[in-house]
């Protein structure tokens, strides 16, 4: 689960590179591990990427079941908080995979509104990563961010490797806009980040260039 300190904080962002970019898999991708994924990529530099898969859901764990599991409490004011700034989701909000390493490590992607100066990562000029479980805290007590998704595990490149991926036609890029991000459901991120790129869906194939 979350981890208590910040250890391994992803690499600052180098000029030009994809961090703070959203991924999307193309049908050729060849892994199915990361079949029809839209990525967030939280950090991107000459020794790698780490990103956070954002549209699939941890089938049968929900925030509130995960709470549980590291022993904190869901407080009533969360459930207020969470019915103005998540759609109602309450502690059935659900939990997400975010990649296949350390798949028992927790993550959490959220609005800037909410910072810890000793584990919040900015990754862009709205959007930060917290790998603690102090934010699990503040969530559950309604003084967590406005907008956050919580994940376990992440994908990662070595160094080159993304690039490559990428001009082998495993990868779109673009934009990672917020609504994509934390209010879509789930199920039509997919669809509305290739929408970003005008992309529809049902012409898209394994052979089609990257943006």
């Amino acid at each position: 689960m979350l981890h208590e300190d910040a250890k391994g904080k992803p690499e600052a962002t180098v000029e030009g590179f994809l961090q703070g970019q959203l991924l999307i898999a193309m049908p050729g991708i060849g892994d199915p591990r990361f079949d029809r994924s839209v990525i967030y990529v939280c950090s991107h530099s000459e020794q790698g990427a780490m990103g956070i898969i954002v549209n699939k859901p941890a089938h049968g764990l929900t925030f509130a079941e995960l709470l549980t599991q590291v022993g904190i409490a869901l407080e009533e004011k969360y459930l207020e908080h969470a019915g103005l700034q998540h759609a109602g989701l309450g502690g059935d909000k659900p939990i997400l995979l975010g990649g296949p390493v350390e798949p028992g490590r927790g993550f959490v992607l959220h609005s800037r509104d909410y910072a810890s100066s000793d584990s919040s990562l900015p990754v862009s000029d709205g959007i930060a990563m917290t790998a603690t479980v102090d934010i699990l805290r503040a969530m559950a007590r309604g003084t967590g961010p406005e907008r956050s998704l919580v994940a376990l595990g992440y994908a990662g490149w070595a160094p080159g490797q993304l690039e490559m991926e990428i001009q082998e036609n495993g990868w779109l890029t673009c934009k990672a806009e917020e609504d994509v991000l934390f209010s879509d459901p789930i199920e039509l991120k997919y669809e509305r980040a290739l929408a970003e790129l005008g992309i529809d869906i049902s012409l898209l194939s394994a052979e089609a260039g990257h943006a």
